[in-house]
């Protein structure tokens, strides 16, 4: 993993925010971790980035409160969060691992709606993020593969959001293209 100091502040930012219920900080603590994502192409931290992101849209639907398993859902995270960052504090990555996956564990175990909203949420912070990491100059099929998407949800969701537009991922025309060979190749 990489820069796990930055990646404790951002996991114990996440929980104070969700504590204190400023889920606005959290989409911003997830922004934060994009960049190193998109630089390392670290599973971890890509891993964090997806969660974060989750973690917001889930807290900030105030509706999902209304739901039985909520509590059960919302302690589990907050717990995880808690263990994930004694796991990195003490350099254990495997257990670190788990503790995000036991957030997946427990959505599984959710009945009803609230589980289908949860895993929607979590698909589409997977495309989002990919889309971050695209917007960052990694080619379309290594950000699908990182993610575990596929191209065409990261192409739809790209060109429906104009990140093609972006200037650092459009390409060069033909023409600049032959002329920047021809400059290179003599």
């Amino acid at each position: 993993m990489k820069e796990i100091d930055n990646i404790l502040r951002i996991l114990g930012e996440t929980k104070k925010a969700i504590e204190a219920g400023n889920y606005s900080e959290i989409k911003n603590l997830s922004n934060q971790t994009i960049n190193v994502a998109s630089l390392t192409q670290d599973p971890d931290n890509i891993n964090v980035a997806v969660a974060v992101y989750s973690l917001d849209k889930i807290f900030e639907r105030e509706h999902y409160r209304n739901y039985s398993d909520w509590k059960k859902l919302s302690k589990t995270i907050i717990s995880s969060l808690e263990c994930s960052i004694e796991d990195l504090e003490k350099n254990d990555l495997k257990e670190f691992r788990k503790d995000f996956e036991n957030i997946r564990l427990c959505i599984k175990k959710i009945s009803g709606k609230l589980k289908e909203y949860i895993q929607e949420v979590f698909r589409k912070a997977k495309i989002n993020k990919a889309s971050r990491i695209y917007e960052h100059g990694i080619s379309m099929e290594q950000t699908a593969k990182l993610l575990d998407i596929t191209m065409f949800e990261l192409a739809d969701y790209a060109g429906k959001t104009g990140i093609s537009d972006v200037p650092e991922s459009k390409t060069l025309d033909a023409k600049s293209r032959i002329k920047l060979a021809e400059e290179i190749f003599g």
